[in-house]
Parts: structure tokens; sequence; C-alpha cells
């Protein structure tokens, strides 16, 4: 287990080595949530590393990486716990066929821990042997209202409760980190109870570093004309924008063809590696996308 870093400086050289590019901003906010015990709430659009800080995160510290993928109706139960049925039943007739058993004693074997299937926010209110884990809910925003509710004091008091077998409390918080999409507003009670970070889509820069870190194979060249084709992919008005993940991915692919350099032939052939509807294609491909990449070029050239 590593201690979490002791300035801001050494959070970027921490995020650093595990490939993850940081700015000054989001180094700080990361270190304060380490050090203050606090949330840390992140919100931007898909696809600009939220998910991928947690991951950093808990490589570097050598931490248990624990996921809730929020969804449409995760409700609770389906969050913390929920008990094994089918061993259960397995349990009762056997009971049965012995001859039968004390109801009573029956009832109390069935509701414990030998039955009990763990959810993402119980198992984080568990001890690890490495350390309080990193908890990532992922995409807050896809749930339903009456699930922040529950959250208010699930990370208020680090705590959860079973009814058959009472309340199961951290002996230490987990490092918690809450994304969203911002595809509805969550709560203000809960973003209160925690640090916010708007993750923004990066500088030309940055997103360069960003694009070595995780494609360090790609050619210069070729880095500059992907990064910046698809920052002016963002300047369109397109249904969904390319995040940084969609950069990465279209390098990759690229590399895979052996493509030395961009031309509108090869942008045709591989938009879906970097926009997700039919729309967005449609309005990109042809000679939208010759006059992208021409300006694309003209702003790269020497002066």
């Amino acid at each position: 287990m590593t201690q979490p870093p002791a300035s801001i400086d050494a959070v970027q050289e921490m995020l650093t080595a595990q490939n993850y590019v940081s700015n000054r901003a989001l180094s700080t906010v990361v270190f304060l949530s380490l050090r203050l015990g606090r949330p840390l709430f992140l919100e931007g659009e898909a696809g600009v590393g939220k998910t991928e800080i947690a991951k950093a995160i808990a490589a570097a510290l050598g931490r248990d990486l624990i996921r809730l993928q929020c969804y449409e109706g995760l409700d609770a139960a389906s969050a913390v716990y929920e008990w094994n049925f089918a061993e259960q039943m397995i349990a009762i007739r056997t009971a049965e066929a012995a001859g039968g058993a004390d109801r009573d004693t029956l009832k109390t074997e069935l509701f414990t821990e030998d039955y009990l299937i763990e959810r993402p926010l119980l198992s984080a209110m568990r001890p690890h042997s490495g350390g309080a884990p990193v908890l990532l809910i992922d995409e807050l925003d896809r749930t339903d209202e009456p699930f922040e509710a529950f959250l208010l004091e699930a990370l208020s008091d680090f705590q959860v409760t079973i009814p058959e077998l009472g309340t199961v409390k951290a002996p230490e918080p987990p490092i918690v980190i809450l994304t969203s999409n911002r595809t509805r507003e969550v709560h203000d009670a809960l973003k209160r109870r925690c640090l916010y970070h708007w993750v923004d889509y990066p500088g030309f820069e940055r997103e360069i570093e960003i694009l070595q870190a995780r494609a360090p194979e790609a050619a210069e060249t070729l880095s500059r004309e992907v990064v910046a084709f698809v920052q002016k992919l963002r300047t369109e008005d397109l249904f969904k924008k390319p995040g940084v993940a969609e950069t990465i991915d279209w390098a990759k692919c690229l590399l895979a063809l052996d493509v030395i350099a961009l031309s509108p032939e090869v942008i045709a052939d591989t938009l879906g590696a970097i926009l997700k509807y039919q729309d967005d294609i449609q309005k990109i491909q042809g000679s939208e996308a010759k006059r992208l990449l021409d300006e694309v070029r003209a702003e790269l050239a020497p002066a």
C-alpha cells in the first residue's frame, strides 16, 4: 500500500506515472480529496477521463478499485447487497430431506454472511488488506433521485445497513470518486458533501501529451494531425462531440492500418472510431472532411 501524496506536485507525478496527464487544477482537487477524506465529484462530457482518474489513483496507491456502474432504476439493494436465494433454497431442501429443522434456527442460519452476496457499496465498507479501496460511482446522472438520497447517508457516515445483520461501518473511509456526464442535474445536497471539479476537453498541447502517453508509438506528425482534427470536430455542430477517449481510439486504429498521415479517404474509412452517430458521420464525410483537414494543415503549417 502506498500512502497518498503529500503535495499537489506529487499528485501530478503520481498520475503521470500511470499515464494520466492532469492539469494543475485537477491535481489540486485530487490532492484535497485525498488529504481531507472528502468524496470527489467529477462532472464533464463523456470521454474526457473522469473514470480513468479513479483507475489511475487506485493503481498508483495500490488500492482495490470497486466500481458501481449506475443505470436507470438502480436501487439501494442492488448497490449494497442481495441474498443468494438459490443457495438458501438448497439449504432449505437439504434440511427438509434430513427430517426438518427448527424453523427459527433455520431462518437464523439462512441469513448469515454465508448467503450474502456483496455489491459494490457493501464491499467498499469492508476492510481491505491494501488499505481503504477506491470506490468509483460511475455516471451517477443515470440513476434516479431516490438513489441519490440513499447515497447521502452512505457517503456521510460511510456505513450501510443490512436489516438481517445490522449496520456495517467502514473501518477506514474509502476514497470515493463520483462521475457525471450531466445528462441531468445531480441534487445540490449530494454535491455539498463532495469536492467538485469540471473536467473539460483538454487544450491542444495537453491532448498531445495524453495521446503520446496512451499511444506512444504514434509519430509526432500523425499525432498532431489527429489531435488537431478531433479538436476541429468539436467546434462543429455535432450530436455527440468526440472525447479524448475517441482521440486515443482513432490514433490506435490509424496505427493498426499503418497510416502515416491523414487523408480524406482515410478519414472517411475510420470515422466510426471518433463519431458514434450516423447523422454526425454523414455530416463530416466527403467534402466536409477535406475542408476540415485543409484547415488543420493550414493551422499546423510552419509560419
